[in-house]
């Protein structure tokens, strides 16, 4: 997905001389090959991640547009505050794009897992927030938030992820992959190719579930929400993200203003992700896996019978 992003980001550079990249010391050789090809809209500010954050909004006011690049769980968690009253408040045009989301930055630990970043900022009023899949959908959500004259959130992974399905029509509308009857599995970001393979192994035990990419957070495609909570009778959320305050928590508000819906389980991190390893095992160590999320569903349905 970095590759895609920065691919991204050069062609709207050399379209666009107000674009910016700007990076924390990223140490990336896309971000030196950016720096060759573009050395006047490239600033590396060092290991500073809130004035990067404010240094951004400052050139948002003299009518750049800045692309600010870094690993999600220090631009979040350390320029949080920047995020909010320099650039929410003042609805300032900067895209922030973080990478190794959920546990992709998986060999060292918790503190450089990305696991509340979407808690934190869907709260945030007027804030756009990305959560593509695959490649192709980094590519489109870059080119959206371009277009968008406002902050713009984008959270990609950072572990080789493939284009395992073709791109919505729209990157605001969910994305159907599977068509299921009993159940519908909604997830966001780079989990997608295990919900699908959870999806095939629930098929052998006899239960049809659908599969829906939400590749965008906020504005929230609430009509395919309501559609599916009144065709199924479960409908579940799988997320690289606590399992209450992420893509799980959005789609329980909406359920919570319906009279009559299908019930919903979440499946994420339980509190903060634990182990070290490949992405792989951490998904394994945090039940993240195709087997563990499929295991877990099929639970909740033998119960629900």
């Amino acid at each position: 997905m970095q590759k895609a992003y920065i691919d991204a980001l050069f062609a709207l550079a050399s379209e666009d001389k107000k674009v910016l990249s700007l990076v924390a010391d990223n140490g990336t050789d896309y971000d030196w090959l950016f720096h060759r090809d573009f050395p006047n809209q490239f600033h590396n500010v060092g290991i500073a991640e809130q004035n990067m954050v404010a240094m951004a909004a400052g050139l948002a006011d003299t009518g750049m547009i800045p692309f600010v690049t870094t690993a999600g769980a220090f631009l979040i968690y350390r320029a949080y505050e920047s995020i909010r009253n320099d650039i929410c408040i003042g609805h300032k045009n900067v895209k922030l794009i973080a990478t190794g989301s959920g546990m992709s930055i998986s060999n060292l630990g918790p503190t450089h897992h990305t696991t509340e970043d979407i808690a934190l900022l869907q709260s945030l009023p007027g804030l756009t927030v990305f959560s593509p899949s695959t490649p192709e959908e980094v590519h489109i959500a870059v080119r959206e938030a371009y277009k968008i004259n406002g902050p713009v959130y984008i959270r990609m992974g950072m572990t080789g992820e493939s284009n395992f399905a073709e791109p919505p029509e729209s990157i605001y509308t969910a994305n159907c992959l599977a068509e299921g009857s009993d159940v519908a599995i909604c997830f966001s970001g780079s989990i997608g190719k295990s919900v699908l393979d959870a999806a095939e192994k629930l098929k052998e035990k006899g239960i049809s579930a659908g599969v829906y990419s939400f590749s965008c957070l906020n504005p929230l495609d609430v009509k395919t929400i309501d559609k599916l909570s009144q065709q199924v009778s479960l409908v579940i959320t799988v997320e690289d993200h606590n399992r209450t305050c992420g893509l799980g928590g959005l789609i329980a508000n909406v359920l919570a203003g319906k009279r009559c819906h299908a019930p919903l389980l979440t499946i994420g991190t339980n509190g903060f992700a634990v182990g070290y390893g490949r992405q792989d095992e951490m998904r394994h160590q945090n039940g993240l896996s195709p087997d563990a999320i499929a295991d877990v569903i099929l639970k909740k349905w033998e119960a629900m019978a």
